[in-house]
C-alpha cells in the first residue's frame, strides 16, 4: 500500500473505534472522533497532515 491508502485506513480506523467506543464504553469517546475530523479537514486546507509526517518517517512509499 501507498502512502494515500495507509492515511485513509488508518483515519478510518480511528474514527470507526472512536464510534464503537463511544457507543460502547462513554460517549466522551466520540470527542475524538471529531478530532480525526477536524485534522482531516485542516490536512485538506493547508495540505500538510501529521500522519503523513510519521508515515513518511517509517518508509511509506509515496
Amino acid at each position: 500500500m501507498r502512502l494515500n491508502e495507509w492515511l485513509r485506513l488508518i483515519a478510518g480506523l480511528f474514527v470507526l473505534g472512536a464510534v464503537v467506543l463511544g457507543a460502547t464504553v462513554h460517549p466522551y469517546f466520540h470527542y475524538f472522533a471529531a478530532f480525526v475530523a477536524v485534522n482531516l479537514i485542516q490536512s485538506a486546507v493547508t495540505g500538510w497532515c501529521p500522519m503523513m509526517t510519521l508515515l513518511r518517517r517509517l518508509g511509506v512509499q509515496e
